[in-house]
């Protein structure tokens, strides 16, 4: 990344992750990621916010060279996962009298993660500022986006906020700001599905609380900033509304070609009932895509033959995975084939209790589809499309571009 002012004397000096494929051995990441660190640089004092991935100290602690940084007084830890504070121990000792800022719950999960005395903290309260000389860091916290422990700094003089995970995307590029919006759009999407949708409800009351500043910039910890803040607020208001999209996912597994069969039935009814449809292969599917396309569809639709007594293991994976993200959706329901027996219908129902959903009469079948299975996935098809009118859900907004 190297050093680049953001305004004068504020910096990002942290690193890009290029090769970066895999997040938490969960969550891929085609575009890789970066992980951001900032600078704020008062007449009095110094204040790092946040640190780097432990595999990138390296690069943080050079950019720190680079612009000849001798003193640190406050180290701002918003959050104690690694890929933020793991470069904190190889700093204080690089920089022995500063200061580790954060709240009392980071500061316990920090000395539980990392080897850190615990004389080298301040702890503040919600609402605390900091003079640095000319600039003034106020703290907000913001539980649950996505620890509990979650703060942001607010800078006051330039209205920057520097909002953590908050905001973010898994995106490795050279520009630090937004360069391409509809490529940032849709990664910030993914970002959410699969990291803040669980917390919908808490980022709803965040956005309110967040409204009553005025914002000149976002400066998160992953991806570009925003140095138009309606940007992704916009985005953001979007995605955590209740509305949906007139939308149906079709997550499936096929293993001899019956359930395939019966999803393409599907698909092609709901194209021709005007539904956009997607169905995603889950043996073969990027699962971020699956979780970006959950932001805002209507309805699921889960497609999975029958193994032994049960689903087949990796759709069990999926709609456990469903469950996790807590989608808005409105309408469910579950298709497939089985050999001789078991009760798929019912496992998978217990397996996604967050998924507060009506579900529609399930399509189970014997063996391969046959025209009267076809007639009830039409019906299904039919259904789909009056519940969807019932309640009033209409095509999809298109990206901000």
């Amino acid at each position: 990344m190297g050093n680049r002012e953001i305004k004068q004397g504020i910096y990002a000096v942290g690193a890009i992750d290029w090769d970066r494929r895999l997040f938490d051995e969960l969550i891929p990441l085609p575009d890789g990621t970066s992980y951001n660190a900032y600078l704020v640089t008062g007449e009095k004092k110094v204040a790092l916010i946040d640190t780097v991935d432990p595999g990138k100290t390296r690069e943080l602690i050079g950019h720190l060279a680079e612009l000849q940084i001798n003193r640190i007084d406050y180290i701002i830890t918003h959050h104690a996962e690694q890929d933020h504070s793991g470069s904190l121990p190889e700093v204080l000792e690089l920089y022995p009298e500063a200061k580790v800022v954060t709240n009392e719950k980071c500061r316990q999960m920090l000395l539980d993660l990392l080897p850190i005395n615990a004389e080298q903290f301040i702890t503040i309260k919600d609402g605390a500022t900091l003079d640095l000389g000319g600039r003034t860091l106020e703290f907000i916290f913001l539980p649950w986006v996505h620890w509990p422990e979650t703060m942001v700094t607010y800078l006051l003089e330039e209205q920057v906020l520097f909002s953590c995970d908050f905001f973010g995307s898994h995106m490795a590029q050279s520009d630090l700001f937004v360069s391409a919006p509809s490529r940032t759009y849709e990664a910030a999407k993914r970002y959410y599905a699969e990291i803040m949708m669980p917390f919908r409800i808490n980022i709803v009351s965040h956005l309110k609380r967040l409204a009553q500043k005025k914002i000149s910039c976002i400066a998160p910890s992953h991806g570009p900033i925003y140095s138009d803040p309606s940007f992704i607020l916009d985005a953001y208001a979007q995605w955590t509304a209740d509305k949906v999209a007139n939308k149906v996912l079709i997550p499936f597994v096929s293993m001899h070609g019956s359930t395939r069969k019966m999803v393409d039935c599907l698909v092609e009814c709901l194209q021709q009932r005007g539904i956009p449809v997607m169905p995603f292969n889950i043996p073969r599917t990027d699962v971020g895509e699956l979780a970006k396309e959950l932001v805002d569809a209507a309805t699921v639709i889960i497609a999975s033959p029958m193994v032994l007594a049960g689903a087949h293991p990796a759709m069990v994976s999926a709609c456990y995975l469903i469950n996790a993200l807590r989608p808005k959706t409105r309408f469910a329901s579950i298709i497939g084939s089985f050999g001789w027996g078991g009760k798929m219908i019912e496992q998978l129902q217990a397996l996604m209790p967050n998924l507060k959903a009506e579900f529609l009469e399930p399509v189970f079948i014997k063996g391969i589809p046959r025209e009267a299975d076809f007639r009830s996935l039409a019906n299904l098809s039919d259904l789909i499309a009056r519940k969807h009118e019932q309640v009033g859900i209409h095509a999809p907004e298109a990206p901000k571009r």
